[in-house]
């Protein structure tokens, strides 16, 4: 008999029975475990969570929608700022020249150009009597 043949198959049993097994520890299923273990998405985690993607994705556009609003009115309320400021600085000029041309002086050069004179004698007043008038 060969001894070799005998003690090998011993001492790989002996070796197995040494070796300690530790206990798996039971990893939480929650989103980032099985994304780190089990790939990017399953196509029931997909289907499941599609609902809410399509709502986040409306209320992406809804914000992106409303940001392009708000700032066209304000591009318009400046512009029409602009367009007031315009407007009051044309009144302020306008009312300063008709403020300018209604002067007696400037009145007397415009109408002397039609014949008509400044008169050189005061204002009189005019009085009725009441029994002159009957």
């Amino acid at each position: 008999m060969n001894r070799l043949r005998t003690e090998i198959p011993e001492e790989i049993e002996e070796s197995e029975l040494i070796v300690e097994e530790k206990a798996v520890k039971e990893i939480p299923e929650n989103f980032l475990t099985k994304f780190l273990t089990k790939g990017f998405i399953s196509t029931d985690e997909a289907t499941r969570a599609l609902p809410f993607v399509l709502f986040l994705g409306l209320l992406g556009m809804i914000y992106i929608g409303n940001r392009h609003l708000a700032e066209k009115n304000i591009r318009d309320i400046d512009k029409l700022t602009k367009e007031v400021h315009e407007l009051t600085w044309e009144y302020k000029v306008t009312k300063a020249d008709l403020a300018y041309k209604s002067t007696l002086s400037e009145v007397a050069k415009r109408v002397d150009t039609l014949g008509i004179k400044e008169s050189l004698q005061p204002a009189q007043k005019i009085t009725i009597r009441e029994d002159a008038a009957q």
